[in-house]
Order: C-alpha cells, then structure tokens, then sequence
C-alpha cells in the first residue's frame, strides 16, 4: 500500500465532498509519511489553505495544560493530591484535587459555558478572563453534582481552573509559562496561546473557523448567529482551548515526549494512568479505554498502548493520536463545519486504517447510499410527535413533510434544537446528511440507536 497516496486521495475526496477543508499529517518513526492540505485557510476572503497553517487546538489544548500542571509538581510549586482551595479559598466545592481537575472527576455539576460567560457578554460588553472563573461559578449559586472521585464529568472548566492553578503556582501568565516551559523546550516555533477573538489573529497564517449555518451558508464562528455568543464569548478563557498550532509542530510535540525533552518518561507514565473512581470503573469511556490528565487512551493488540485527544469548536475539528509503542502520530486540523459526515467519517476511518497498516473502506458520502426514486406514499404516516427516551443524548422530537421532503425536529446532546431533512437510505430507514443517524420507522414508532420511541397520539 502506497501510505502516502491513499492518505492524499482520501483527504482530496473529503474535501470535494465537503468533509474536510484543513491540514493533516501522518508520521512514522518520526518521519512523514504523508501531508497536506486542502482548502482556505480564510475561506471568507478566498486565501489558500497551506500546510504550514495554524490552527486553534480546542480541547487538544488540555494536554500542553496537564504538561504545565507536571512541571509545576516537579517542582513542588503544586501537589497532584493537593486540595484546590488551598490555592484559592474562595472555590466552592472542598475536597477537589488537582488530580481531579485533571481526570474530570470533581464533583463539580456541569456548567454550560456560554451560560457562565454569556452575561459578561451581554451585560458588560466584555469578554471575560479566566482568573474570573470561580466568581462566575459562585454566582450560579449550584451545589457538587457528586463527592470528588466519584464520577467522571468531562467539562472545560475543570482545566480553565488548572490554568489558574499555573498561575498562582508559577507567578508567571498562563501564556508567558507555556511558551518558556512547554512550546520553546518541544521545538514547537509557531506555537502558543492565542486569544484572536479578544486581540486579533496575529499573522495571516492563522485559520479561521466556519460554520455551515442552516439555510447552507458558511459564516465565521465569531459572527454566526448559532455560535458567536459562546466563541467570543469564551475567548478569554484558558486551559482548555487557545493552543493555536500547525501540524508540524504537532509531531514535534511527539518527538519531543519520545525524547524527554519537556516530560520524563515517568512523568507521562503518571499522566497516562488510569483513574479508579470510587463509584467504580475508571475514568473515561470504560473497559481498556480511560482519560488520564489531558489524554485518552487504551491498548490494542498489534498496536500497543495508544493516547490521543480530540477538540471541538464551532466550525472546528482536531485530531491528535500517538501510536506510543509503535510509534506513530496522526494529525488532522478542520476548520470548517462538514456538510456530509458519512464523508468526514470515511476520511477519519481511513487514516485511522493506513495507522494499522490497513486498506481503508471504499469512500462513502450520504449520496452513495441515498434511494434515488423513493416511493413517498407511506410517508404521511411516519408525522408526527414521538416520545421522548429518558436516558438518550439525542432526541427525536417530531417528523413533518415540507416540499415533499421528510424532516425532523430534534434535541442535541447539548439540549440544542435542531431541524434536518432526512434522507431514504432502505425501505422505511432513514438517514441524516450531517450526522450518523440511521431513524427506521416501524408501526406507530421510530427507532435509532438501541431506542423505540411511539408515535404520540394526537
């Protein structure tokens, strides 16, 4: 298998089909393998996507935040089990850790960030900072959602309060220590925390996110009416966003943790163990797969011990996966929103096969598999209100004809509503072009996942 073909025609046909417009990266043995880009850095002013880009990291970012937190401990400026509000009395919640924050295990109820930073917004005509955090956490008023250790909770405002906790422990701006402790030692030359939506993109090299609005318009994240409140709105926040970096930096970052050149390999090991919690299980998904401090990870057989994060913004999607025993490094940067995520699906499918020295699946879009001539007349009967399943992330609300078309209204994981066409995939089944959603409609129910939902009488 010609690796760096297969990669390059993978990526060309996600971003013709509207699945991908970024930079990616695959690397073994510390040499690439196969790069690229496609695309617009700037799509609104029409300039080129180059593979020297730089990209907001998103949640990526947490690692090169928990690598801050290990510095500190090295140092003995901070304690893994040291309670948080003896760095800041005025915390609410007691018996939280810094291994806590780490893991996602604090206890703390889930905060909506747009609703913590929205009213300073709004009210103040400000975007906040996060040495602001706790007081917009008092201000909520609300209680732990459980003891610390007890349950895992992956939320943003678990590493903004590490941010903080580098801070104090460190004297020095969270920005400022990052870049002499962690991006300067790694060889990391384009890297650092940015805030752009507060001060600016510093160069032209910066990307800028779009998200696919729903009249099918690309808009910047900033000014779109569906997201600018939470990405301005949050843009002064630090810890758990904001690294801003390029692909090859990316896989300097992995050299530079195979070599020690930021973090001994003990230290990693720490950072890479599983988290027991006290209500069972680990933290993370469960089975081999945990979270450690701003790492997933699980083992493969063939493949080894394996860490990786994601990060997710409104019109962004990044990718960052170590292959540690056998290494390898996956890198891939998306700043726009896909129109197709069966396309997304089969680009990101595919790196992760060549990874595994694998032939990749055929590449599939919702349109390969969509019935061309359906029959409509059953259609009517699918209408209607369904209930709603108590433990499901996503609802289907209700299903409605417009134009001749199937629709549906729905509630994201996020209790965001929704409103999508669907598609004819098979007889009675349906699918969504900006989702996975496969919706089959039996007699008086729908079904999707492992749920049936009855259609409610009128």
């Amino acid at each position: 298998m010609d690796k760096k073909t297969v990669l390059e025609n993978l990526a060309r046909a996600a971003f013709e089909n509207g699945a991908f417009n970024g930079a990616w990266l695959y690397a073994e043995n510390g040499g690439i393998v196969s790069k690229g880009a496609f695309g617009f850095r700037d799509a609104e002013n029409q300039v080129p996507m180059t593979e020297d880009s730089i990209f907001e990291m998103a949640s990526v970012s947490k690692m090169f935040t928990a690598t801050a937190v290990m510095l500190l401990v090295r140092e003995g400026k901070l304690s893994l089990d040291g309670e948080y509000t003896a760095l800041f009395p005025e915390y609410p919640y007691k018996g939280v850790t810094i291994r806590h924050l780490l893991t996602h295990t604090s206890g703390m109820p889930f905060f909506d960030v747009e609703e913590l930073v929205g009213p300073v917004l709004d009210e103040e005509k400000r975007i906040p900072e996060n040495s602001e955090i706790i007081r917009l956490i008092r201000k909520t008023g609300a209680g732990p959602a459980c003891a610390p250790g007890e349950a895992f909770e992956y939320s943003d405002v678990n590493y903004m309060l590490l941010a903080n906790a580098v801070e104090k422990a460190s004297g020095m701006k969270f920005e400022d220590f990052m870049k002499k402790h962690v991006f300067e030692p790694a060889g990391m030359k384009d890297s650092g925390i940015y805030h752009t939506r507060r001060d600016g993109r510093p160069s032209g090299r910066f990307t800028r996110n779009m998200v696919l609005e729903d009249d099918g318009r690309y808009v910047p994240s900033d000014v779109s009416a569906s997201s600018a409140k939470y990405v301005v709105g949050s843009d002064g926040m630090n810890g758990c966003d904001y690294l801003y970096t390029t692909i090859f930096d990316m896989l300097a970052w992995d050299r530079a943790l195979r070599e020690e050149k930021v973090l001994t390999l003990e230290e990693q090991r720490i950072m890479y163990a599983p988290m027991p919690l006290t209500g069972g299980g680990i933290a993370g998904s469960g089975d081999d797969e945990g979270y450690g401090f701003g790492w997933e990870f699980h083992t493969e057989p063939g493949r080894g011990f394996i860490v990786s994060h994601s990060g997710g913004m409104p019109g962004l999607g990044t990718w960052f996966e170590r292959f540690v025993d056998a290494d390898r490094v996956i890198v891939c940067m998306n700043c726009r929103d896909y129109s197709d995520a069966r396309a997304y699906w089969s680009f990101e499918e595919g790196l992760e096969a060549v990874a595994r020295d694998k032939e990749p699946e055929p590449f599939m879009t919702l349109e390969d598999i969509v019935v061309k001539d359906p029959d409509r007349s059953d259609w009517a009967r699918f209408c209607g209100k369904y209930e709603h399943p108590e433990d499901a992330d996503f609802i289907v609300d209700e299903v409605f004809m417009k134009d001749g078309a199937l629709y549906a209204n729905a509630i994201d994981d996020e209790g965001d509503a929704l409103t999508f066409q669907l598609y004819p995939i098979g007889e009675n089944v349906f699918g969504r072009k900006r989702g996975l959603l496969r919706l089959a409609f039996g007699e008086d129910c729908l079904m999707f996942d492992e749920y049936t939902c009855r259609k409610l009488q009128e």
